[in-house]
């Protein structure tokens, strides 16, 4: 089969067929099977590839990889003073406790983060003027051009995509624990 028509789905590279297309073809080798998920699953993979590949572009522009940035974020997000513990950056982050200790052992040696012992046993995350400065011209670019790719889509439209998405999320969480 020719390049051109090589289908890297789900993850390698987005097709140029569209999901009704895949529907159909389904739909028709296998009468009976259960498509209509399609229309919606095959988009919604392909659009992650795309941002996630972007937002990579993006944040290696700014010599900044995705797990500092995720940890960065959190400490940003948390407010005054820009704390928290590993156990709340773990619950926050949705990675585990040792995916938090590389990270923010990783931070902490590029100056970006510090760590204390509270009471022998609860370490806790700082954000330093350094970390401070670069999520702030992070994050101000990362939204910006997340912002570009979705312009297409009038505000109203937004708001509604964006709470479907998020009822969609909601029932698939509860069905796949």
């Amino acid at each position: 089969m020719p390049d051109d028509f090589a289908d890297a789905y789900p993850l390698d590279a987005p097709s140029p067929y569209p999901a009704a297309e895949i529907a159909r073809a389904w739909q028709r080798e296998r009468p009976g099977v259960p498509t209509e998920s399609i229309g919606i699953v095959t988009p919604l993979w392909r659009l992650a590839k795309l941002f996630a590949d972007d937002r990579r572009r993006l944040l290696a522009e700014l010599g900044v990889d995705p797990a500092t940035l995720d940890l960065l974020s959190v400490l940003r997000r948390s407010g005054p003073p820009y704390e928290l513990s590993t156990r709340e950056l773990t619950a926050r982050t949705l990675v585990t406790a040792g995916a938090i200790s590389q990270r923010v052992r990783r931070a902490e040696e590029s100056g970006l983060v510090t760590r204390r012992t509270e009471d022998g046993r609860l370490v806790v995350v700082s954000l330093t003027p350094a970390g401070h400065a670069l999520i702030e011209r992070t994050v101000d670019r990362v939204l910006s051009r997340e912002a570009e790719l979705v312009a297409s889509l009038g505000a109203e439209e937004r708001e509604q995509l964006g709470g479907q998405l998020q009822g969609l999320l909601d029932a698939v969480r509860r069905q796949v624990g």
